[in-house]
């Protein structure tokens, strides 16, 4: 939910930063009047400080402007958007920097006695961060795009569009997102189309989980390829079967034969959401081709209703390529892959590798990895769910003295498990080691620390530490804070 507390937490990444690093004018408006205060580590309640809230009914507060709310709605979900793009990169990069400042000093609070630690043994790491790597595209980026269903400003129950927390009180809005930056046209269409529907719906909302109102949330999905494919999640609760029939009935005629027929949607899927089985009731197809088709440095890759796959295509392929550069992957590389999501990433190296082995891929994610790699003549690239270090341990055995060992990290926003860390670590024969995180801190910063720390012979790490030797920056997210850093570690 875009709230004021995320956007606050997002913006703890300038600590203790008062001003904008270049010396420019910071812009009028509300979210840079707090970032100062953020920096400083008072994110709890940095709107009231201190003093409790003031409580308004929502009519109140909705009597706002409509200007308003889609100010307040920008702020929160694209916080560097009143910026030009080359200030935004510079905001990044200082953020960064401070990033690795952190990495650094805990890195070498771990050091003791003769066992120097990793941080100590290179140049100081923020010497080691690239200029950044913008994207290719810097409005309209997104392929992907989630959409709630809940009161407007307006006092509408069936807006379609953003969760913002209100100024004053405990009320939530949705506010439609047709403004923001980073959401592309087609994306727009599809929500008011599914705004049009709900408004002429007998069915109300989901607003609380006690009553029987099942609209929840909208995903819409788009690739390069013009396809287009809508999700609508609802919870179903008091609705019998034939009622359910009938709304599904009724979505399916709006979208293919009504006036959501301009759309022209390539899927339409509906998924049930109980508060007992949220993940556990499958995605069903109404209408049209059960996947996404994407093209990206010239594979063609399958995507499933619910697969990962990078929310800014161009930019994925300069991240891509960069993974490639900084590993120096050539056709003596060995690849053992922990990335998530479709395999898109060792896929896109295959054709430059001896051979990847993906770990830990499942279910459909594996199946559209498996799909892309028959589909593309990819023979070098090989599935491994199971136990990591049994797998690697296997490899090593079978392969022909000589090639290089990389391992590729591109893990989910909870990182990797400190199993597999330690299975990484411990592999001797992994000489190099391309870390990828679209957030560098918290989870990342944990699994960086335990692949650098010195070796513990008592304990779990054994194998010697990995160095950090370069670190560059890609822009996967303009007018956000995020980015994505690609880490090069070598021992």
């Amino acid at each position: 939910m875009a709230n004021q507390r995320s956007f606050l937490f997002r913006m703890a990444l300038f600590s203790k930063v008062r001003s904008l690093p270049w010396g420019a004018r910071q812009p009028k408006g509300w979210p840079w009047a707090f970032l100062s205060t953020a920096c400083e580590g008072n994110v709890t309640d940095v709107m009231g400080e201190g003093k409790p809230r003031e409580r308004t009914n929502w009519k109140d507060e909705s009597s706002q402007n409509l200007s308003f709310w889609r100010e307040r709605l920008a702020d929160q979900m694209l916080p560097l958007w009143r910026l030009n793009y080359e200030e935004q990169l510079k905001v990044k990069f200082e953020s960064l920097k401070k990033n690795l400042e952190t990495l650094e000093i805990r890195l070498r609070k771990i050091g003791t006695g003769d066992s120097k630690p990793a941080a100590a043994k290179s140049e100081r790491l923020c010497s080691l961060l690239h200029p950044f790597i913008p994207s290719p595209v810097i409005d309209g980026y997104r392929n992907k795009s989630s959409f709630s269903i809940n009161r407007g400003p307006d006092g509408n129950l069936k807006t379609v569009g953003y969760y913002l927390k209100s100024w004053k009180g405990s009320n939530i809005f949705c506010v439609k997102p047709s403004h923001l930056k980073d959401i592309p046209e087609k994306h727009n269409q599809v929500a008011q189309c599914f705004e049009a529907f709900l408004r002429q719906s007998t069915l109300g909302p989901y607003i609380d989980s006690s009553k029987g109102e099942p609209w929840h949330e909208l995903i819409v999905r788009t690739t390069f390829l013009g396809h287009t494919m809508a999700i609508i999640i609802f919870n179903p609760q008091e609705l019998s079967k034939e009622e359910l029939w009938v709304q599904k009935e009724e979505i399916k005629e709006f979208f293919c034969t009504g006036p959501g027929a301009v759309c022209d949607l390539t899927s339409l899927y509906v998924k049930e959401r109980t508060p007992r089985h949220q993940q556990l009731t499958p995605f069903q197809l109404l209408d049209g081709e059960p996947y996404l088709y994407e093209e990206i440095l010239g594979l063609k890759v399958r995507i499933s209703p619910g697969a990962f796959f990078q929310l800014n295509t161009s930019a994925a392929e300069v991240l891509y390529r960069t993974v490639g550069e900084l590993g120096r992957v050539d056709s003596n590389t060995v690849i053992f892959d922990f990335s998530h999501g479709t395999g898109a990433t060792g896929l896109s190296l295959a054709r430059q590798t001896s051979q990847i082995f993906s770990m830990g891929l499942v279910g459909q994610a594996l199946e559209d990895a498996k799909w892309t790699a028959a589909f593309n003549g990819i023979t070098n690239w090989e599935s491994c769910p199971g136990n990591a270090k049994e797998i690697m341990s296997q490899v090593l055995e079978s392969q022909v003295d000589g090639r290089s060992l990389m391992a590729l990290v591109d893990p989910s926003q909870c990182g990797l498990s400190n199993r597999v860390v330690q299975d990484i670590r411990n592999c001797k024969a992994i000489q190099t080691l391309v870390f990828v995180s679209c957030r560098p801190y918290g989870k990342s910063i944990e699994n960086i620390i335990e692949l650098c720390r010195p070796s513990d012979p008592d304990g779990n790490l054994l194998g010697e530490p990995f160095v950090l030797r370069r670190a560059v920056p890609v822009d996967m997210f303009p007018h956000s804070l995020q980015c994505e850093l690609v880490m090069l570690f070598t021992r």
